[in-house]
């Protein structure tokens, strides 16, 4: 692993870490399920581009509404 890819999971996990709290705290499983896929995608993905891409997209799915 390379510092940059250190560095994107450790951000995406704390994105992560808040949308699961948020969704816990308001009991909507959307967000503890997209947060707790932050959480852990970083383990899955050594590429730091894909892992930067992968983050945005979970990230973007929390906000948007379908």
């Amino acid at each position: 692993m390379s510092l940059g890819n250190i560095l994107v999971t450790i951000f995406f996990s704390l994105v992560g870490f808040t949308a699961f709290r948020y969704g816990k705290k308001n009991g909507e499983a959307r967000p503890m399920l997209i947060g707790a896929a932050l959480m852990a995608y970083g383990y899955f993905v050594s590429n730091v581009w894909l892992s930067l891409l992968v983050g945005v997209v979970l990230t973007a799915l929390i906000f948007v509404q379908f």
